[in-house]
């Protein structure tokens, strides 16, 4: 019983996690407006999961322990160009990007730097939550930010224990965004 259920788990969080920005990216290109969205929150996300990925390609971990990764970071891409372009600055993301594509060859250069940036990648996943909350209580604006997409978010760190503070900032997040969602007024 407990491998059938830990087998769900990983399965679910990785069928979650291929679809998790999915919401988001939807309601942008929607809406036609990043509104909502922190840029900083985001580009800390990214780097969190670049770090994770290539933390575990450096010690060849199975590729099933995190196959999630490659997708994860393949959406917040595609998202973080979406927020460049609406924001209209799309050529303001090609720094960002190099830095990425750098990171991926720095990292690996000493085994102490890729030690020290998986220590502290949970760190920066918990800035890049903290990020978008100071962002939302600052505007008093969800604007585009897909509930769904956090919510889906809750989920896999509720699967993956190890990530419960991940869990609690998601659901966080969550709750402010519905709280400031601006209904519509209907035409009557």
């Amino acid at each position: 019983m407990e491998k059938l259920l830990l087998l769900f788990c990983n399965w679910s969080t990785l069928g979650v996690c291929a679809a998790l920005k999915l919401p988001q990216i939807s309601a942008v290109l929607a809406a036609r407006s990043a509104r909502g969205i922190s840029l900083p929150s985001l580009l800390l996300e990214l780097a969190g999961f670049l770090v994770f990925l290539r933390y575990q390609c450096y010690y060849e971990y199975p590729l099933l322990t995190y196959l999630e990764y490659p997708i994860l970071i393949a959406q917040d891409v595609l998202l973080l160009l979406c927020a460049f372009h609406f924001n209209g600055n799309v050529k303001g993301a090609a720094p960002y990007m190099a830095v990425c594509v750098a990171s991926w060859f720095v990292l690996p250069l000493q085994k102490w730097i890729i030690d020290l940036a998986m220590n502290l990648s949970t760190f920066i996943s918990v800035a890049s939550k903290f990020a978008q909350l100071q962002y939302l209580w600052k505007t008093r604006d969800s604007g585009t930010v897909s509930a769904l997409t956090w919510s889906l978010a809750a989920y896999t760190c509720a699967i993956l224990t190890r990530f419960v503070i991940m869990l609690a900032l998601n659901v966080w997040v969550t709750t402010t965004v519905l709280r400031y969602r601006k209904t519509a007024v209907k035409a009557e």
